[in-house]
């Protein structure tokens, strides 16, 4: 069933999202202080390509205070922004009962979206 479900999730738009995290996540490493959001990026883009598939687990060691500010300077120019998108995707999806899976998943990346620093995804 997670194999129907990812697939289903790659042809109505898993697969356009998942470019999106790549190509921001090249352009992000294109500098050396991007680098770290950019390694975020293609984290949340493998997550989108296999929703059904990724375990989100928050991250024991998190990365004490550098990863508060990390996370800080993530929330104010990216995380926000990917959230709210993912968050709106959901409540459409949702109105459907077809859509109700797919808009956990959306739910699932808007968390990781927020605060990447925070999890490993397996």
């Amino acid at each position: 069933m997670k194999i129907l479900g990812n697939l289903i999730w790659l042809i109505f738009g898993g697969l356009i999202i998942a470019i999106e995290y790549f190509l921001a996540g090249l352009v992000l490493c294109l500098t050396i202080i991007g680098i770290p959001f950019g390694i975020q990026s293609f984290k949340l883009g493998l997550t989108a390509l296999w929703p059904f598939h990724a375990k989100l687990v928050p991250n024991a060691r998190s990365g004490g205070c550098l990863g508060v500010i990390l996370n800080l300077i993530w929330i104010v120019f990216f995380g926000i922004w990917i959230a709210l998108t993912h968050i709106f995707w959901g409540l459409i999806l949702f109105i459907t009962i077809i859509g109700i899976p797919f808009a956990n998943q959306h739910f699932k990346l808007a968390t990781v979206a927020l605060t990447p620093f925070n999890y490993k995804i397996q």
